[in-house]
């Protein structure tokens, strides 16, 4: 299996996002299938020094609906931010792979840390 770790510090998201689902989706590979998960890993680290351009730290905002009337929930980017860094980057990456059965097996394979992965010394 092939691991790829990306550093997001100082990265814009959409510029990082669309790399890391090109690679999680196998456009990478020279034996690229549409029908396939490749066995490729990526790891996304500082995921809270990743950037945005423009005014979207205070204007982009996230929706979600709990299905009965009257429960669309509205959350800024900057308060998803500061709540989790993670979740902001899995949203972009998720948002830019294709929408089929693939999808969340490609996911799978993403992993994305705030800052360093503590690794343990055997």
């Amino acid at each position: 299996m092939q691991t790829h770790t990306i550093n997001g510090s100082g990265k814009v998201l959409g510029r990082l996002a669309s790399e890391v689902a090109a690679l999680l989706a196998g456009k990478t590979s020279p034996d690229f299938a549409p029908n396939r998960t490749p066995d490729i890993r990526v790891i996304v680290t500082h995921a809270g020094k990743v950037l945005v351009t423009g005014k979207k730290f205070s204007a982009k905002r996230y929706f979600r609906h709990s299905g009965y009337p009257g429960g669309a929930k509205f959350i800024s980017f900057r308060q998803a931010f500061e709540r989790d860094p993670r979740r902001v980057v899995e949203q972009a990456v998720s948002g830019m792979l294709p929408k089929n059965r693939l999808r969340a097996s490609r996911m799978k394979r993403l992993s994305v840390y705030r800052d360093e992965p503590v690794t343990s010394n055997q």
